[in-house]
């Protein structure tokens, strides 16, 4: 008995210390995450205090102090205005020159001023001139250093901790251990997640395989999807940029000897594709990343969810949205996150804009946790009810009118986080007819919860035809 429990003491210490190695690895790869997030919200942070400066000069007041911030003004004839007491005096670029004088464009550089890294961002003051706001770097470098000391400590330390049970931990017992370890190693090494673990047993050891195991398939089908997205978002991306392309270098042969009419005709060409470009690329953004994850689910009102999408429809294309009640089926509060499900209802009604012929209303049905949104297109053809929820899917009815092709995938992967189903179909009468239905808010208390209205205060129905 005690040999068995020292066997089974070890067998834990060895766990213990792969999962100390593995959880290192993972804060390396969040170090390197953060940093890029963190640069990007410096850049953020640079660029909203120069407007801040610009619209406070605006209005012939002071912008507050920011410890970390500096600035200063360059006339349109170059003279420049001495910094505020205390303050480093940061220098006047040629770049920044040229912005004051022309008052277009803007200058972005990073310099060292007094032994201190700045990050400076110059634009142009309305009126003539320019300001050039100045970013210290140094309590965030220090912030990074000493983050990257510990994180650097707690590696090392987990990784000697698991050589010193390695060397320590002999005997039959640990030989799985060692080829899992040496599998994982070979994993972390050559980034092949095909690489097979050792058989599981019915031990601790055995548990651990397993486990193990499942992680490597789940990274196997998330790296397969984004790869799939990569390849289906070059494909797509391609014929846009194609015709930008053509259509630039037409310009740039032609410099100025065609015709008013054709350039106008490959103008509007150029600015057309560079929207499909930019709508295309947002919808990647959308899919690729949730950026609804620290949005915790909620009781929502359906109805007035989709009568406040409706509100936002008509005042922005001037199309009828009317919204309906299911009668029979009344609409009750649903667990969703608030702002997810406006982002699905968008979706949704964007699509029935976009296919339905000017002059036909837009119907949005709600019943119980269900909505639907029909429209008066062509509809959706027998077979097609799952794949148009697919990435860049579209229809052979569809492939004539401009868009994406990721809005309906958006709605399906925000609505199934939501533990929440989607449908499509062809509605009687003609035109299709899309939605999801999401699980009613189940309150834990007793009492009930009120119901958060997080898309309007009021809950009218708009009767058919009125807008």
């Amino acid at each position: 008995m005690l040999h068995r429990q020292l066997l089974r003491t070890k067998a834990t210490l060895v766990v213990v210390a792969v999962a100390s190695l593995a959880i290192s690895l993972a804060a390396l790869m969040s170090y390197r995450g953060v940093s890029a997030l963190v640069a990007d919200e410096l850049e953020r942070s640079l660029a909203d205090r120069v407007d801040t400066v610009i619209a406070f000069r605006a209005a012939g007041l002071a912008p507050p102090a920011r410890p970390d911030m500096t600035e200063r003004y360059v006339s349109a004839a170059g003279a420049v205005a001495p910094p505020a007491p205390g303050r480093a005096a940061l220098p006047v670029t040629a770049e920044t020159r040229r912005v004051a004088l022309t008052g277009r464009g803007e200058s972005r550089a990073d310099l060292v001023v007094a032994g201190t890294e700045y990050g400076l961002l110059t634009r142009p003051l309305p009126g003539g001139g320019a300001v050039v706001v100045g970013q210290s770097y140094a309590a965030v470098a220090r912030v990074d250093d000493q983050f990257l000391r510990r994180m650097t400590g707690t590696t090392a330390a987990a990784v000697g901790l698991a050589a010193l049970l390695g060397w320590l931990v002999l005997g039959r017992v640990l030989r799985p251990v060692r080829r899992l370890a040496a599998a994982t190693r070979r994993i972390t090494t050559t980034h092949d997640l095909g690489t097979p673990l050792p058989a599981a047993g019915p031990d601790e050891i055995g548990q651990l395989t397993g486990s193990f195991e499942h992680m490597l398939a789940a990274l196997r089908r998330s790296r397969a999807q984004q790869q799939q997205l990569v390849q289906d978002a070059s494909h797509e991306l391609r014929t846009p940029l194609t015709s930008v392309r053509g259509s630039a270098e037409l310009l740039q042969r032609a410099r100025g000897r065609l015709d008013p009419a054709d350039e106008e005709q490959i103008l509007t060409t150029l600015v057309t594709e560079t929207a499909a470009l930019d709508d295309l690329v947002r919808e990647l953004v959308e899919l690729a990343t949730d950026r609804y994850t620290e949005e915790d689910p909620e009781a929502v009102d359906l109805l007035v969810a989709a009568e406040d999408g409706a509100q936002r429809f008509r005042r922005r294309t001037g199309r009828d949205v009317v919204v309906i009640v299911d009668g029979a089926c009344p609409p009750v509060p649903v667990r969703a996150r608030p702002r997810a499900l406006q982002r699905c209802i968008d979706n949704l009604l964007g699509n029935a804009v976009k296919f339905s012929p000017d002059g036909t209303p837009v119907t949005v049905s709600v019943g119980g946790g269900k909505l639907a949104v029909r429209d008066r297109g062509p509809g959706i053809a027998a077979g097609e009810e799952e794949a148009v929820f697919g990435r860049f899917y579209r229809g052979p009815r569809t492939q004539a009118v401009p868009g994406s092709g990721l809005g309906l995938a958006i709605v399906h992967d925000l609505v199934a986080a939501d533990a929440g189903t989607v449908f499509a179909g062809t509605a009687p009468g003609g035109g299709a007819e899309v939605g999801f239905e999401l699980p009613p808010y189940a309150p834990a208390a007793a009492g009930g919860t009120e119901v958060r209205r997080r898309f309007g205060r009021g809950r009218a129905v708009s009767p058919p035809g009125r807008r």
